[in-house]
């Protein structure tokens, strides 16, 4: 991914505002698939997978000073596991209209929307693609997100796209090669 990644001079000029990031979770966190485990007492466990490539992300974007989060309509035990282990500071969780937690990041966090990235796959994730500074598509997302998204990333959700959209950031700061020299496992 590194060696092809390729930034036009306008999409480095916006990637390199970016202090928050912000994402959906299931299609973009996840792979999409939401696996549900039946248990003998008539309940279900439900089962989602991260990627470790996307959690290396996270770390890089943290040690950076980026500031994290997600937006789900989703609630889940793994998730905010998850999102406790890869330090997101903003997590949002059962949410049916992603805009308003949009608007009470930005308060939290003092940030204009030029200061922030979302990335995302299906429709609910469209008008937050459509006001952030930076809005990112995952390679797998729907036709109607990627007409929208500023940046389509070569990855799957799921399988590292939060990675290259991380690292999409970090090269149009001029944080990347440095970076490389401070990840931690």
């Amino acid at each position: 991914m590194a060696r092809t990644m390729k930034i036009s001079p306008a999409l480095k000029k916006r990637a390199a505002k970016i202090k928050v990031i912000l994402m959906d979770v299931d299609g973009t966190m996840t792979d999409g698939g939401v696996t549900l485990l039946s248990q003998p007492d008539g309940t279900a466990l439900e089962i989602k997978t991260f990627d470790a490539h996307d959690g290396q992300g996270l770390t890089l974007a943290h040690t950076a000073g980026l500031r994290t989060g997600c937006i789900t309509g989703r609630e889940s035990a793994a998730l905010a596991r998850r999102a406790r282990e890869m330090k997101m500071e903003f997590v949002y969780m059962k949410i049916p209209l992603k805009m308003p937690a949009y608007e009470e990041i930005l308060a939290k966090a003092g940030v204009s929307d030029a200061e922030v990235a979302f990335i995302g796959d299906d429709l609910p994730d469209i008008p937050l693609l459509k006001r952030a500074g930076l809005g990112v598509a995952v390679g797998d997302a729907v036709e109607d997100v990627k007409k929208v998204a500023h940046y389509t990333t070569k990855a799957h959700g799921g399988r590292g796209a939060v990675r290259e959209a991380i690292e999409l950031i970090l090269r149009s700061r001029g944080d990347w090669e440095e970076l490389i020299e401070k990840a931690r496992a």
